[in-house]
């Protein structure tokens, strides 16, 4: 006979009491992955700090559709981690096999969620993660400038609004984790990633990482993800951004010092002013130590100086490349064992590496308490995304907030403040009238950069411009030349266009351009010309900062035509165009400007927009100057033969369609002790006739120290609009953190001494006073 069933009023009490503890919501995180490590079996465990990317069309049928027998099958002990839910079957360029879009992604997660809630032994949910660089890669989403261009707006408060869509539009496909920011700074524009990167300067990438952190997240420490947002990842820590030779996961050649004066900081200004709760470790070695096997880096640093307490996740393949290009380990066990005991916790993308760690402890090679710690780690991030309680989206939600109206608008504000206008001789803004010739390999077409998405429409310099004067003027196009045959950013290899029927298009465009008044010409880079190098067989570094091709040729062919010209350059990397920069009557700096880029530009040309950018970077004349970088110290420079030490445009500098007067530096105390602050105060005018803005930058140099210090360095920067006439006082805080250094102990220290203070519009543009530290 069945036993009777308790009443009602008698069920929390009996259900509670047999309830798995990791179960209840209301307990202590801790206890609850306490409770459900013990539970665990190492196989379970195992699969929890592993994942799966390519190997997902395991799990799918003909048609990419999720196969529930596959998947029982092939995860047995439950599935931790799934990379990319959003593509269509892994690294695979989607042009080739077009990803899904909201509904289809909600659908797979949702699939993959309810198995792993129901299916398997512990109920444990899987963490999913995604790209969102500049925007989520993925079908459907709202594609924002590239990195390097938003760092050109010196404005953080727009970009944690845009870190805010993208973390929405990703959160509202259930997944609750992405791969950004990417706080490198960059010292050689010979690196493809350059474009990822938000410039050469610790402070303004700092304050930029922060920012971008703090929209994904959601500003504050807290360490429970709120609805609407997304766990960001830092990266990639460190070194990354100054490889030998300029080539992607090349050595990296600096000092502890370097590091700790430069690398270092825009890392530990997000972990110690946000939530962050995932770090990822770079590809790179630092002094023979690769970052996924470098303790010092990832434990002493990063954990027990900075406090850092979420989860370390490997690059995609890393550990398994401390077999396959560092030579550390002699096969994928040894990999796992160096990543583990140096601190990584997951195995991106694909897990190889750390899927033999379950044969490393049964063998007594690994101690399963070294595994419970990097599972513990990775629970903790579900459960602090509250995946246990709702692992599952809505596909309404998601479609209806997926580049909606108020995604786009922000798209081109956050375009129109990343351009930055370099030379104007009188001739912008542009009046829509008579003939206008707009020429170039990027006219036509939208270039978004790498880790694109797919948005429903993306707006091209050529409509963004017939858009703007509709029948006010007469726009006539030619495409000039083609860079590389293929923009790709995903296809592996890179043929640069033809030379020969390269000029049959300049003699096209000269024709087209022989009548008009004015041309527009796009000039710059494919997402082919510089990008990721990620493998031998996909490179993206180069070793010239020329324009590729016959670009130049173009310029001079149109030049020849004695019509003003403007250039817009659309590209990954600071280009050395100095022969354009020299003969163009205007140029814009817009790198990769996203999917409204078209509809900015032409603001900008037209003067709806007034152009307010700075650059995040020093751009070189040429590549035998590098590195170049403006915090450089004093010995560095004295001169060359033949040539110049200037560069061609300088750190911080952006011109516009308007005046400024800028005040000398006042401090409210021009003494302080070591331990105090003091105030600095610029008086800011608009003394032109248009509203614009300007970004006022504050650059510290310590006189006489103990060791080398840069001539100047970047300690604070605020960008102020203003009316015709209109005045403005800027107030900078000046303290210990700002005028600390790293002595000859490798102590962190402020040094009594002057110190100059230096305020202007760019780093080259200055004035100064000087604070004496007692």
């Amino acid at each position: 006979m069945a036993a009777p069933i308790a009443p009602l009023s008698a069920a929390p009490d009996s259900v509670q009491s047999q309830r798995p503890l990791y179960k209840d919501a209301s307990a202590p995180i801790e206890a609850r992955v306490d409770d459900l490590l013990a539970r665990m079996t190492l196989d379970e465990k195992i699969a929890q700090i592993t994942t799966v990317w390519e190997g997902k069309v395991g799990i799918f049928d003909a048609n990419l559709q999720l196969d529930p027998a596959k998947l029982r099958q092939k995860y047995p002990n439950g599935l931790g981690h799934f990379t990319r839910p959003s593509d269509a079957k892994g690294a695979v360029s989607p042009r080739v096999a077009k990803g899904r879009d909201p509904r289809q992604t909600v659908a797979l997660v949702n699939a993959l969620q309810k198995w792993a809630m129901t299916e398997t032994r512990l109920g444990i949910p899987i963490l999913f993660h995604e790209e969102g660089l500049h925007g989520y890669a993925a079908v459907g989403a709202t594609s924002f400038p590239q990195s390097i261009a938003m760092a050109s707006s010196w404005d953080p408060t727009m970009l944690r609004q845009v870190n805010q869509v993208i973390g929405r539009e990703i959160r509202a496909r259930g997944v609750p984790m992405v791969l950004s920011p990417v706080v490198d700074i960059a010292r050689d524009p010979r690196w493809g990633r350059i474009e990822e990167t938000y410039g050469e300067d610790p402070y303004l990438v700092g304050e930029m990482g922060v920012a971008a952190v703090e929209g994904l997240q959601g500003e504050g420490r807290s360490r429970l993800l709120r609805p609407g947002h997304v766990f960001a990842t830092l990266k990639h820590l460190t070194g990354h951004g100054q490889p030998e030779s300029g080539t992607n996961v090349g050595p990296a050649p600096v000092s502890e010092r370097e590091l700790r004066e430069n690398f270092f900081p825009p890392f530990e200004q997000v972990v110690k002013r946000t939530g962050i709760e995932a770090v990822m470790a770079s590809y790179n070695e630092i002094d023979g130590v690769p970052s996924h096997a470098n303790r010092w880096l990832l434990d002493n640093v990063l954990r027990q100086e900075w406090g850092f307490r979420g989860a370390v996740v490997s690059d995609y393949s890393a550990v398994d490349q401390l077999m396959s290009i560092h030579h550390i380990a002699a096969n994928l066990e040894e990999a796992a064992m160096r990543a583990l005991d140096a601190g990584v916790d997951a195995d991106l993308p694909e897990g190889l590496s750390y899927a033999t760690l379950g044969k490393l402890v049964r063998e007594g090679k690994v101690s399963e308490a070294k595994v419970d710690l990097a599972v513990r780690r990775m629970l903790e991030l579900k459960f602090r995304a509250g995946l246990f309680e709702n692992p599952y989206a809505d596909a309404n939600a998601a479609a209806a907030i997926t580049n909606n109206d108020e995604a786009r608008a922000l798209a081109r504000t956050a375009a129109q403040r990343s351009i930055t206008l370099l030379k104007n001789d009188g001739m912008l803004p542009l009046k829509p009238e008579g003939t206008i010739a707009v020429i170039g390999p990027s006219a036509a077409v939208a270039r978004l950069g790498g880790y694109y998405g797919q948005p429903p429409h993306s707006v091209s310099i050529l409509e963004g411009i017939k858009a703007r004067v509709g029948t006010k003027a007469n726009i006539v196009f030619a495409q000039g030349v083609k860079i590389t045959e293929n923009d790709d950013w995903w296809e592996d290899k890179v043929v640069k266009s033809d030379p020969a029927e390269n000029r049959k298009l300049i003699a096209q465009a000269v024709e087209a351009a022989r009548n008009v008044d004015r041309i527009i010409l796009t000039l710059g880079d494919t997402e082919q010309s510089s990008r990721e190098g990620w493998a031998d067989n996909h490179l993206g570094d180069r070793p010239s900062l020329d324009l590729v091709g016959e670009q130049q040729e173009l310029f001079d062919a149109l030049k020849a035509l004695g019509k003003p010209i403007t250039v817009v350059l659309i590209n990954g990397r600071p280009a050395s165009t100095v022969k354009v920069s020299e003969q163009a009557n205007a140029i814009l700096e817009g790198w990769y400007l996203g999917e409204q880029g078209g509809n900015a530009v032409a603001d900008i040309l037209f003067g709806d927009v007034n152009p307010g950018g700075k650059l995040p970077v020093t751009v070189p004349r040429s590549v035998g100057q590098l590195p170049m970088f403006y915090n450089m110290k004093p010995s560095a420079r004295r001169g060359y033969l033949f040539d110049t030490t200037d560069p061609l445009y300088p750190f911080g500098f952006g011109l516009s369609y308007t005046n400024f007067s800028l005040s000398a530096p006042r401090l409210s105390a021009t003494k302080i002790g070591t331990g105090g602050k003091t105030s600095v105060s610029v008086d800011v005018r608009n003394t032109g006739a248009r509203e614009g803005d300007e970004v006022v930058q504050l650059y510290i140099r310590d006189k006489v120290s103990s060791v080398t210090r840069p001539v100047k360095e970047l300690k604070g920067f605020q960008r102020v609009t203003l009316k015709p006439g209109e005045s403005r006082t800027v107030t900078f805080t000046v303290g210990p953190e700002a005028l600390q250094m790293w002595n000859d102990q490798m102590r962190r220290v402020v040094e009594p001494g002057d110190f100059e203070i230096m305020t202007g519009n760019s780093s080259v543009a200055l004035q100064s006073t000087t604070l004496t530290v007692q």
